[in-house]
């Protein structure tokens, strides 16, 4: 049997029979899967007695998850395969046109075949290497609940990207990053369980905004220095993403058979979107995450990294990885190694954002002959010329490919400078969510133009 024949006996999600789903169908599906992320999420893993990858917090953040919960997989198998197929397809080993039809299911047949894998490997790595113990004869329950908590999120992502505005994938890391931004700000209750609002002058607060009034109160200007540096980086990088997610290349595009009447095309700036900075990002928490396995399993450290409280301070996982200068030049710790250790952040993922932006972009369906068919489709042709196809081809690869490469480069600087400068959490999750929220924005309000203005139903159909 062939890998055709394989797919064949995946489930999946039925696709909707209706060619455009109204703006309440998507709203609902998209509230729903939600709700469904939250509840799993808080259900914690019957048999499991330790829980080594509580202290990961950060790689819980970029993975949209929750360590110990029956969803502990979160989307690192879904990204795994993604950046794994990326890979075999952009070195030419794997040769699939997903500018067909078929050449798109095979794509997708292929994808969720090693996403399957990756889930079942996932869930045994977690429990073998006691990243999430198991008690004594719960292992096998404790690996079936991974499995299934790995296909409900594999499948909550099926039902978002065709019941729902956008991927699963971006909702679960847009939920998860926004909870965490909240409880870093107003968190009044440690991990111990006590509440600072009881004795605010004598107990430490978590959350930034009650540590600049308490710091006030008791004169502590190191730690109200501290504080206001992460609320002013927070608003920073949020003013910073928003401009630059605004920068963009138009084309003025002329309807062949309406004289007078023309529109512009957009091709924004991070012309791949955020997926890059999910795939880079999550790669990266992969590796420091099985550094952290496999140091939690061994009982010492290896070349990998050695981790204290979730953090590598040795290895090749340090160097990856990013500290928080700005805070460590304001109380005084501040030391070569670390700004070394940014430098090499910043140039690893941003080759990582630029490579996987060219990927992308060629995978699923965004070069330029794929725009120029989509545009031709909708009737439209670049105003001052002929309408032909290879005429609109010829004029996008001017753009899409400089602006993917550069695009690349940009948001991998801009997602990793933002993470030495410290945030309520990191830069990187900072500028997933505003992104994610603008791509759900410009979703909602492009699903918004097409119920009102029916006539534009078959223009935006193909631009989506």
């Amino acid at each position: 049997m062939d890998l055709k024949g394989i797919f064949g006996f995946i489930p999946e999600v039925t696709s909707p029979e209706e060619k455009k789903l109204s703006f309440k169908v998507k709203l609902k599906w998209t509230l729903v899967v939600l709700a469904l992320f939250f509840v799993l999420a808080n259900i914690p893993l019957f048999g499991m007695t330790v829980n080594a990858l509580e202290r990961f917090e950060y790689l819980a953040i970029i993975l949209g998850t929750d360590f110990g919960s029956i969803i502990s997989l979160g989307i690192g198998p879904i990204v795994m395969a993604s950046i794994i197929l990326q890979l075999l397809t952009g070195a030419g080993i794997i040769n699939i046109d997903t500018t067909t039809a078929e050449g798109k299911k095979f794509f997708q047949g292929l994808q969720k075949i090693l996403v399957l894998f990756f889930i079942v490997f996932e869930a045994c790595i977690y429990v073998f290497m006691n990243g999430l113990e198991a008690a004594p004869g719960f292992t096998g329950i404790v690996i079936f609940q991974l499995i299934l908590g790995g296909l409900a999120i594999f499948y909550m992502n099926e039902l978002c990207e065709k019941w729902g505005f956008g991927s699963g994938v971006s909702l679960f890391i847009a939920a998860g990053v926004s909870w965490r931004l909240f409880a870093s700000a107003f968190q009044f209750i440690d991990q111990q369980g006590v509440n600072c609002l009881i004795d605010f002058a004598g107990t430490p607060c978590s959350g930034k905004v009650l540590v600049v009034i308490q710091s006030l109160i008791t004169r502590d200007s190191v730690t109200l220095l501290s504080a206001i540096a992460v609320l002013v980086v927070t608003l920073l990088i949020f003013l910073a993403v928003v401009w630059v997610q605004s920068l963009k290349v138009e084309i003025p595009l002329s309807y062949g058979k309406i004289r007078g009447y023309g529109i512009k095309w957009p091709l924004s700036f991070f012309y791949a979107n955020v997926i890059p900075v999910i795939l880079a990002a999550a790669l990266i928490a992969n590796f420091q995450l099985l550094g952290g396995l496999i140091e939690n399993w061994l009982g010492y450290p290896t070349f990998l990294g050695h981790f204290i409280d979730g953090q590598a301070v040795s290895g090749i996982a340090f160097w990856l990885g990013s500290t928080n200068i700005l805070d460590l030049a304001i109380r005084g710790g501040l030391l070569p190694q670390y700004i070394l250790q940014g430098i090499i952040h910043i140039i690893v993922f941003s080759l990582l954002c630029m490579i996987f932006s060219i990927f992308w972009v060629k995978s699923s369906g965004m070069d330029a002959k794929a725009q120029a068919k989509k545009i031709a489709a909708s009737g439209l042709q670049v105003a001052g010329f002929r309408q032909d196809i290879r005429v609109l081809e010829s004029i996008l690869e001017r753009y899409v490919m400089p602006l993917t490469v550069m695009g690349g480069l940009a948001i991998g600087i801009l997602a990793s400078f933002t993470d030495l400068l410290g945030a309520l959490v990191s830069g990187t999750a900072i500028l997933l969510v505003i992104m994610i929220m603008f791509q759900f924005y410009q979703n909602i309000a492009q699903q918004h133009m097409t119920d009102m203005n029916p006539a534009f139903r078959k223009f935006m159909g193909g631009n989506n």
